[in-house]
């Protein structure tokens, strides 16, 4: 497995922060070396904070230093185990309320519980507005959200909510690695828009979709291929690989159309289980994914490549803070 840490280099138009005194930076225990990248693209440190768990599974967390009129952006992806790391960041925000915060924005690089985005049937849960609800409630007053699984989640929130992509680091690697004939693919119907984005930054390569099925959560079926792949790369791009039943599927369909070779993007390597047995079984040259998640050693294999997204994050922090308006490069 590569691990990059830095591919996309950012400029601030001055300095990075310089007014410690009101900004301040935490992290939950679910990605801390990404909040550590952060923190050093901000040129500060991690405020210092006490997280217990007690024998039933509860959690404590108290904030170590006066935070009294500070804006403090904490930083807690919704990853595995998606419920304690939830209920770590709802604490985390309560607790920096009650400490008397000027102003609390939850960055959230992968938001759990999005896939329930809308009413696809009879009683069952909308879980992407019930997590915006619980995120408000618990105190936020603005949310820093990466790749969201739909953009209709922004509605969701009635407090500011900044949306930016992880797609500009995996364009820039693509890019850096002078591929021949690309077509971006499609995985679905549902990922043509984020598909097309994605190609007409690689100098407007052409786009194939996926046809497929969908006969239970994590299970795919394809069906069809629209578009031309013979003799090209393919360019798989999707938000993330959950159980990778549907991307690996896309791939073995790219393979018997004769597309010469396949490579997969996606933001956040959820990585559910048996998502490793099915990304290294020789489909794909190359998985690439961002750091949004933590991928342990377990979930490791030879084709991964993992590029950092720490210096959009700290860029678009930094923004905020400063009130300037986040770039069109994150987009």
């Amino acid at each position: 497995m590569v691990i990059r840490s830095a591919t996309l280099t950012l400029q601030p138009t001055v300095l990075p922060i310089v007014d410690n005194n009101r900004l301040r930076l935490f992290s939950g225990s679910a990605n801390l070396p990404l909040a550590q990248e952060i923190a050093r693209y901000l040129g500060m440190d991690l405020g210092p904070m006490i997280r217990k768990q007690f024998a039933d599974g509860e959690l404590y967390v108290q904030i170590q230093e006066s935070i009294r009129g500070c804006d403090v952006y904490l930083i807690q992806p919704n990853c595995h185990p998606v419920n304690d790391h939830l209920m770590e960041l709802l604490i985390v925000i309560d607790a920096c309320r009650r400490a008397s915060a000027r102003q609390i924005t939850a960055v959230i690089p992968y938001y759990g519980y999005a896939r329930a985005d809308r009413k696809t049937a009879g009683r069952e849960s909308i879980t992407a507005k019930l997590v915006a609800n619980l995120v408000t409630g618990a105190g936020a007053n603005r949310v820093l959200a990466m790749d969201l699984h739909s953009s209709q989640i922004q509605g969701y929130f009635d407090i500011p909510l900044d949306h930016v992509y992880g797609t500009p680091v995996l364009i820039d690697y693509i890019a850096s690695k002078q591929l021949s004939d690309i077509v971006v693919v499609s995985p679905d119907v549902g990922g043509v828009a984020r598909a097309r984005a994605f190609a007409k930054k690689l100098n407007d390569a052409p786009l194939a979709i996926i046809d497929k099925r969908r006969q239970a959560h994590n299970v795919a079926q394809v069906m069809n291929l629209i578009g031309d792949v013979a003799g090209k790369t393919a360019v798989l791009v999707d938000d993330m690989i959950d159980t990778a039943g549907t991307i690996v599927e896309g791939a073995r369909l790219l393979r018997t159309e004769g597309a010469r070779q396949v490579y997969a993007c996606a933001t956040h390597a959820v990585f559910s289980h048996p998502a490793v047995e099915r990304l290294s079984s020789g489909v794909f040259e190359e998985v690439i994914v961002t750091n949004t998640i933590p991928v342990p050693e377990a979930k490791r294999f030879p084709q991964l490549t993992v590029l950092s997204v720490a210096n959009i994050l700290g860029e678009t922090i930094w923004r905020v803070h400063e009130d300037s308006s986040v770039s069109s490069m994150f987009r």
